[in-house]
């Protein structure tokens, strides 16, 4: 194919028609397709060639693995009916109160994020939640469901296993475990709870229903224990690759394979059924997203960020971590946290960012996200399971949420990273 000269004025129109795509889905048309369709638009237009293309898709093998490895023993605990076990659980704990229900599925949320990463929050806590509330028949389940959105991206950044774009935005700078700590710990703390606060504020109305509790406890079969004991090995694996500094796309694949590979030689239908039922529409979506950035990066829009975040540290460095944590919080709600990740990643390298600079960067990378239902890849992740149980969440359906809960709890972590 014929390469044409390099041109902004293509190049930025593609990326806000496949963003503008990826965030409104005109027709109905799902995000993946959106994604795709800028990466074919900047390829037949020539702003990349095919070598570049295949590069950029290459980049993402990590992410996609990761994410396949997620999703599949998310099917299989789903399908073996592990999810409908825990819910009943849950429901009995909660003894009737959806205000109790909440702050477990918030709790469980915090754990699950922090030693699995947001992701796993969107793709294996909210199918539980999911059939806890037709466990409980709770009539408005949605703050529930929110908490799961919510605190997948606000815990994201208490270890850096906790959400892949962190690993993005460091590369190979990533802070040793105990300076993570000083860099995030209080912030997390402030994001947790702010947003937990905030949270409950606005689902106060719906927080007052009374919930179902003569819910029966299925009994757990053999393949839901090994299900468990799968989702058990992922977090350890991927705690142990995380603190060796490895990608976490090989752990959280090879668990899920494993456990997809003994359920399949005892069930072979509930295996293939949870292969067939995958959201496997993700990887498109990444893949694409991959293709915007590489393209953005060719016409030097990281360079461009580095040389602004520059001045404005030599001239104002008490504003420049406010700065940074807003812009990205603002352009991960514009173009997704994944690709605000890797341009965030380039232009802390590029400009030799002080250390609350790239911390406030990597905040606004995490909790951005939660102003709006396409902000990171763990609501589109959280929007694809509730779309397969025929629940819709619109983008000002969830912007009303958000506007508050969001703002409340950036602004803080901000503040506490610029005292750094």
């Amino acid at each position: 194919m014929l390469q044409l000269p390099l041109s902004p004025s293509v190049v930025l129109p593609i990326a806000l028609l496949s963003t503008a795509g990826v965030l409104v889905r005109p027709f109905r048309v799902a995000e993946a397709w959106w994604a795709v369709l800028g990466a074919v638009l900047l390829l037949l237009t020539g702003q990349v060639a095919p070598g570049e293309l295949a590069h950029a898709v290459g980049q993402g093998t990590d992410v996609y693995l990761f994410l396949i490895g997620m999703m599949l023993i998310a099917e299989m605990a789903r399908i073996t009916g592990l999810f409908d076990w825990i819910a009943a659980h849950a429901v009995g704990w909660a003894r009737g109160s959806a205000s109790r229900l909440f702050c477990i599925v918030y709790a469980v949320g915090i754990v699950v994020t922090t030693f699995m990463s947001n992701d796993a929050t969107a793709v294996v806590l909210t199918p539980a939640v999911l059939a806890a509330a037709r466990a409980a028949k709770l009539e408005r389940p949605l703050p529930h469901l929110f908490a799961c959105a919510l605190i997948a991206n606000a815990a994201s950044f208490v270890l850096p296993v906790s959400n892949p774009a962190n690993l993005v935005v460091y590369a190979s700078r990533m802070p040793a475990l105990l300076d993570w700590f000083r860099l995030f710990l209080l912030p997390s703390a402030i994001a947790i709870g702010v947003t937990f606060a905030a949270l409950y504020w606005t689902q106060r109305a719906d927080l007052n229903q009374r919930l179902n509790e003569d819910a029966a406890v299925p009994a757990l079969s053999a393949d839901a224990k090994i299900v468990a004991c799968g989702i058990a090995l992922m977090a350890v694996l991927l705690l142990v690759a995380s603190s060796r500094g490895l990608d976490l796309g090989w752990p959280s694949f090879a668990a899920g394979l494993a456990t997809f590979v003994v359920v399949f030689l005892r069930a072979r239908p509930a295996a293939l059924r949870a292969a067939h039922e995958m959201s496997w529409s993700v990887l498109p979506l990444v893949a694409g997203l991959f293709v915007l950035v590489a393209a953005l990066s060719k016409i030097g829009v990281a360079d461009a960020l580095a040389h602004m975040l520059e001045r404005l540290h030599a001239s104002a460095p008490q504003w420049s971590p406010w700065a940074a944590g807003i812009a990205t919080a603002l352009v991960s709600n514009i173009a997704n946290n994944l690709p605000a990740g890797l341009i965030a990643g380039a232009t802390m390298a590029a400009s030799h960012a002080a250390p609350n600079v790239t911390a406030a960067t990597l905040i606004g990378i995490n909790l951005g996200p939660n102003l709006s239902v396409t902000g990171s890849l763990a609501t589109v992740l959280w929007l694809t399971v509730l779309r397969r149980e025929g629940i819709e969440v619109g983008f000002l359906q969830f912007l009303k949420v958000g506007a508050i809960v969001m703002p409340l709890a950036l602004l803080p972590c901000l503040y506490a990273v610029s005292l750094g």
